[in-house]
């Protein structure tokens, strides 16, 4: 399966056995990331979370206050 980036757009491939590729065949929504970037996104968020300007956006549901 060929997979496109969201962020870079870069086209890898996939096995069809893998489960990523086959979420990915059966919900249109969900987007795919390269390892670069995902790694890249990881860190940068790892390093706004150890300034302690970072801010975790939550809802108001019940389940989410004991998370």
């Amino acid at each position: 399966m060929r997979v496109k980036c969201v962020i870079c757009e870069v086209i890898d491939k996939l096995p069809d056995d893998l489960p990523l590729a086959k979420r990915l065949r059966n919900r249109h929504i969900q987007t795919y990331m390269c390892t670069d970037c995902y790694n890249r996104i990881t860190e940068k968020t790892l390093e706004r979370i150890a300034t302690g300007n970072f801010v975790f956006h939550r809802s108001s549901h019940p389940t989410e206050k004991e998370f």
